[in-house]
Order: structure tokens, then C-alpha cells, then sequence
């Protein structure tokens, strides 16, 4: 399978409003947000997570600009991809197996065009994140990881049965994990999407169902690696590669699969600096916390690092 690159026809132009990059097998379409001051900061490239598209940095469901816009605002240069088969990135007849690999491959395109820059990850991009870091550290300057998932290191090998993995379904310790067959692509319900993204008292209620509509289908294989199903999550080699390389792991108080423990070892085991929003004043927030309805004041507080 050809993981060649494929050209981003014009990022360099501060006119440009969006292009394709990635490779030849997985192509991404990505959105930019020019920086609004004269010289720009840096840039950041903001990779959404799983069964989701770009759009949760542009805009919030109730229709307040994302954080794409906000820190644009701030001078810094924004790239907002979507992951291979997401959103306006086409999509494979073998989907089903994308793996989280190819998605780090095509993001490694984007930043190979851009230049270096911060990623800010969510979620299942967390483990992508800390890959890309492992083995391209020229490209990467700083991570910002929202309630991301670990490197495959600090979780447990979960056995290739859906029976045994539904029974760990509630189980904090494990992340709640998912198993998915990978015969087909993963829906979800709305039962899913209200018991771990629109439950928190900081998730705009009355625009749930703008929300819902911005759901996309996932890899069944990008779940199961996610949770380490059958051993096949994304590893590190070492993560004392990433010890000189600053990142910032920030948790809402209201996530169902990141209590506090779990992001808090994930920090430790890379060195990186921990932010659990509710020492800082920020109360209930969950899992879409960039969406949610403090989600300006919580921009600013990952400006606020990235400037130090």
C-alpha cells in the first residue's frame, strides 16, 4: 500500500483558506486559520479524535467560534485537519480498518508541508500524537493533549472477545473500553453520545442535537487499538524521547473515561505537565470541553501555557 506524500498545493499562501495534504493512500482535507496579527507566534496543527471531524475546533454546536478562531486571534498560525475518512477527507472502501498508523502517516505529510509546529490532540489522537513525537521530533514543537488517550505502554492487553471487553464496559481503570468488530464501520447511538459527551453540566444543552449531527462513523480497528484490544495499540519505544519536548495534558472533572489517575499517569510517564481544569477553577467539564460553555476561558488557559 503506497504511503507516499501527496503535495499541499499552496498552504504557504496566507490567502489560502483551505487545501488537501496527507498521502497518496489517505488523503486530508485541511482548514486554515491564518494568524490576525502581523507576525505570526507559531503555527498549530488541531487533530480532532475519534467519530469526530475538524469542525469541533471551528465552531462550538451553539454557534460560538471554536478554538481554531481563538487562537488566530491569538497570533498563532492554525491547521485543522481532517483524519483520513472523516469529514471532507475521502473516504476508503477499507475504512473499516484504517489504522491509527496511516493517520499519523498522513498527518506527518501535513506538519512535512507546514513546517513544525504544536499539535493540540484530543482524545483517540492522543496515542497518534505521541507517536509522531517519538519518531519525527524535528516536526514537533509542543503537544496539547485534551483528555487524550495513552501510549499503548501504560495500558493492559485486552483479550480479542467482545463478551470479555463488555464486561469492562464501566470499568474507570480501563478507560471503559469499546470493542469493535472490524468488519464494517463503528455508528454510534445517541444513548453513547449522551452518557460520554453531553453529560456534563458544562455541555450546551439546548444544542445537542447540532451537536449530534456533526457525528461521523469511526475505524473499527482505530477503537480497537485505542483500547489496546488483542495488544494492538499505538506504542512508544521510549518515552524518555519525549522527556525534552513540552506537552500539556488538560482534564475536565466531568470526563467518564478520564478520571483524574488515568491522565495524571499518562502526564507522569512523559514528563508532561498536568492541568486537571478543576484545580484551576474550571468545575464540570467533560470529554468536549473545547465545545462546551466555557470553552473561551479554557482556550485561554491553553494559551497561557503555550506562550510560557
Amino acid at each position: 500500500m503506497s504511503t507516499g506524500r501527496r503535495r499541499a498545493t499552496g498552504a504557504g499562501d496566507a490567502t489560502l483558506r483551505c487545501f488537501f495534504s496527507g498521502t497518496d493512500t489517505h488523503p486530508i482535507y485541511v482548514d486554515r486559520f491564518a494568524a490576525r496579527r502581523p507576525v505570526s507566534a507559531g503555527q498549530v496543527v488541531m487533530v480532532h479524535g475519534g467519530f469526530h471531524t475538524g469542525v469541533c475546533y471551528v465552531a462550538t454546536p451553539d454557534g460560538r467560534p471554536g478554538w481554531a478562531r481563538r487562537f488566530a486571534e491569538a497570533g498563532y498560525d492554525v491547521f485543522v485537519p481532517d483524519w483520513p475518512g472523516h469529514g471532507r477527507s475521502p473516504m476508503r472502501p477499507d475504512f473499516r480498518i484504517l489504522s491509527c498508523v496511516q493517520v499519523a502517516e498522513a498527518l506527518i505529510a501535513l506538519l512535512e508541508h507546514v513546517g513544525p509546529s504544536t499539535l493540540l490532540v484530543h482524545s483517540a489522537s492522543g496515542p497518534i500524537a505521541w507517536w509522531i513525537a517519538e519518531r519525527r521530533p524535528e516536526l514537533v514543537r509542543s503537544i496539547i493533549a485534551l483528555a487524550p488517550g495513552p501510549p499503548a505502554n501504560l495500558l493492559p492487553v485486552l483479550p480479542d472477545d467482545p463478551v470479555a471487553v463488555a464486561a469492562l464496559n464501566h470499568d474507570d481503570s480501563h478507560g471503559r473500553p469499546i470493542y469493535a468488530p472490524e468488519d464494517k464501520p463503528v455508528w454510534i447511538n445517541s444513548e453513547f453520545v449522551a452518557s460520554s459527551w453531553t453529560s456534563s453540566p458544562r455541555f450546551p444543552k439546548h444544542a445537542v442535537a447540532e451537536y449530534c449531527r456533526s457525528i461521523v462513523p469511526e475505524s473499527a480497528r482505530v477503537l480497537n487499538e485505542r483500547f489496546n484490544i488483542g495488544g494492538r495499540g499505538l506504542r512508544i519505544e521510549d518515552p524518555y524521547s519525549l522527556r525534552g519536548l513540552r506537552i500539556l495534558i488538560m482534564t475536565g472533572d466531568c470526563d467518564p473515561r478520564h478520571p483524574r489517575a488515568f491522565d495524571q499517569a499518562t502526564a507522569e510517564y512523559l514528563g508532561a505537565d498536568f492541568c486537571w481544569l478543576a484545580d484551576r477553577g474550571f468545575v464540570g467539564n467533560g470529554h468536549m470541553f473545547m465545545i462546551e460553555d466555557n470553552s473561551d476561558a479554557l482556550a485561554a488557559l491553553a494559551l497561557e501555557w503555550l506562550a510560557r
